[in-house]
């Protein structure tokens, strides 16, 4: 698997100190386990905070949203793989404060109740850490893949860039979301979630003006997110969007 290696300058430039200059003190970092205490029930999920989190630095923001699998009420599985693996196998420092939401009943659109609370949450960690606004990014795999197109036409303006990954969306709406960075990641073996969702997307994304970026693997099946999240160049270019 390829590392994960951030280049130094352009996150000095985005955080406007070096590592040096930091000092997490107290702050907690690493995986640490949420409540977020909904009006129907209290529901576990994930934030990674880097160690170079200092509480005064405005840090940049992945919302991760997981596939299928994943779900439940355990409030671990959905940062096991994915986003979460690939932070674990960094052999750098990974400079996002990263969400995992968990999924309780499966799917993420935006007018479900998963999909709702996955906004809440959002909302609460940018409310409990000190986060750069301009900087928030979405992404997902499979049923996170579907979610992340359905949140980005949901919340047009929330979002620095998206990622989606294996998934598919609302061709339609491409319009609403044209001006978002979008890169997208699909297997063209995947026999889970045909190829021609992320096809069909991208095409309506660049009829409509857009300009999205687009990798395909040859003879790779439904798990194209591993090779997708071990690409340094992904977290490069997410540090290089921004909302005006």
């Amino acid at each position: 698997m390829t590392c994960l290696r951030w280049p130094l300058l352009l996150v000095t430039a985005v955080f406007g100190v070096t590592f040096a200059g930091l000092n997490a003190g107290d702050t907690k970092t690493g995986f640490l386990d949420k409540i977020y205490k909904g009006k129907d029930a209290d529901v576990k999920y994930i934030v990674f905070v880097p160690k170079t989190y200092d509480g005064k630095t405005e840090m940049p923001v992945i919302l991760f949203l997981h596939g299928a699998g994943e779900s439940g009420t355990d409030g671990k599985k959905q940062a096991a793989v994915g986003l979460g693996k690939a932070i674990r196998d960094k052999k750098e420092d990974f400079p996002f404060i990263a969400i995992f939401p968990q999924s309780q009943k499966g799917g993420w659109g935006a007018n479900s109740a998963e999909g709702k609370r996955a906004m809440a949450i959002l909302e609460e960690v940018e409310k409990d850490y000190k986060t750069d606004k301009k900087r928030v990014y979405l992404t997902g795999l499979s049923m996170g893949g579907f979610g992340t197109w359905s949140l980005a036409v949901a919340h047009p303006t929330r979002w620095a860039a998206i990622a989606p990954i294996c998934g598919g969306g609302d061709s339609k709406a491409a319009d609403k979301i044209k001006d978002i960075p979008c890169w997208c990641f699909h297997g063209d073996a995947d026999t889970a979630v045909k190829v021609d969702q992320s096809r069909k997307m991208i095409k309506a994304l660049k009829d409509a003006g857009g300009s999205p970026r687009y990798d395909e693997y040859p003879k790779v099946g439904h798990n194209s997110w591993d090779r997708a999240y071990a690409n340094a160049e992904l977290y490069t270019w997410f540090l290089k969007q921004s909302t005006k």
